[in-house]
């Protein structure tokens, strides 16, 4: 959703973060020092607001998504942390979390060989553009409390975002984490069916539309868990601030999880 010109986006995010008071944030469609966006890394702004030591950010491409961009390469930082020295601007997905974070992990994966068309506002009209997808991947804190938090931003292809959740599902299961009541997948699945979403051996712990804000049609962001349900868990779905064209979503584990 294009930014309003006329709105302070930083005050409006710092309420944002203020409203949802998380120990755990996962972000999609974030810009890591990037001129369209004020030459800002999102990821560490948020963290500041936070007041959170650890975050990551993973590219998905590098550049602009607006302009001119190619995909990461092996010359590339994967994964950039708050522990590491500036790299290249790019876009892609972030975490940050105020539990200290042991390990960070990230899953690579590609881009549909053909895009789609969408529609986008032009002069207060839709128009139909083609859109060429890009590289995707998948983020992952594992948690001095014993939690694996996977975030990630899938594609916009039929099927082929679900091939990638396949393939998400089956790295959750070899990151390690013994106890399956503590690894959960997050984020922008882009996919509106729910059982299609959840297989056979996952939950969708929300069930509730998310997407446009203004008003909500489907849900396409979900959590994901092998063990918990929703009688295991609080969850909160925020209403439209004008920050971004989803919903946020929030999940609060009961105490004896």
């Amino acid at each position: 959703m294009p930014p309003d010109a006329t709105v302070d986006a930083e005050a409006l995010l710092q309420s944002e973060i203020k409203e949802l008071q998380s120990d755990v944030i996962g972000l999609q469609e974030v810009d890591y020092f990037l001129e369209r966006s004020g030459n800002h890394n999102q990821v560490a702004n948020v963290a500041l607001m936070m007041n959170a030591n650890d975050w990551a950010f993973a590219p998905s491409l590098m550049g602009s998504p607006d302009e001119d961009w190619r995909n990461p390469n092996s010359n590339d930082q994967k994964v950039v942390t708050d522990k590491d020295p500036e790299s290249s601007p790019a876009y892609g997905i972030g975490m940050v979390s105020s539990i200290p974070v042991i390990q960070w992990h990230r899953l690579d994966l590609t881009g549909s060989p053909v895009g789609v068309f969408m529609a986008f506002p032009v002069d207060g009209k839709m128009k139909k553009f083609y859109v060429r997808d890009h590289p995707r991947s998948a983020l992952a804190a594992q948690l001095e409390n014993g939690w694996l938090i996977i975030n990630t931003h899938l594609s916009f292809v039929p099927f082929f975002n679900l091939l990638q959740l396949i393939k998400i599902k089956r790295w959750a299961n070899k990151l390690g984490v013994a106890d399956k009541n503590k690894v959960l997948i997050m984020g922008d699945l882009n996919i509106p069916f729910r059982k299609v979403v959840t297989g056979f051996k996952w939950n969708s712990i929300l069930n509730h539309k998310t997407f446009p804000s203004w008003q909500p049609k489907v849900q396409i962001d979900y959590f994901l868990s092998q063990r918990l349900t929703s009688t295991d868990v609080q969850t909160f779905v925020h209403s439209h601030a004008g920050m971004s064209d989803h919903l946020a979503i929030q999940l609060e584990v009961k105490t004896n999880n």
